[in-house]
């Protein structure tokens, strides 16, 4: 059982920074990509950052200059750097592992975080 399991979420200020981290467990052979996806209220998930185990990375345009994904590879652990928070930004934000391998033969199965909150607000 692989589980994707998300913290670092909370309130800020405009302007202030947070770092949202998502560590993966469980049998884990490789990991293609990680991403992370952020839902507002009322509004549909939408794709924030991407990066795969390469390191290419991909962004919004609505975060680009704002937010760094990385990746700790050895650690199944991706990161995402949030500075410049706007109010805009408030929502839940949500890890995805793709192309996951549970043994090299095994796979590739997508799995979800449960979610962490992110709320900017003055």
């Amino acid at each position: 059982q692989v589980q994707l399991v998300e913290s670092g979420g909370g309130l800020v200020q405009p302007g202030g920074s947070l770092r949202l981290s998502c560590a993966a467990s469980g049998s884990i052979f490789s990991i293609n990509a990680m991403s992370w996806y952020r839902q507002a209220p009322g509004k549909q998930r939408e794709l924030v950052a991407r990066i795969t185990n390469g390191g290419n990375t991909n962004y919004a345009d609505s975060v680009k200059g704002r937010f760094t994904i990385s990746r700790d590879n050895a650690k199944n652990t991706v990161y995402l750097q949030m500075n410049s928070l706007k109010p805009d930004d408030t929502a839940v934000y949500y890890c995805k592992g793709s192309g996951v391998f549970i043994t090299r033969g095994d796979g590739p199965y997508m799995y979800w975080g449960q979610g962490t909150q992110v709320t900017v607000s003055s």
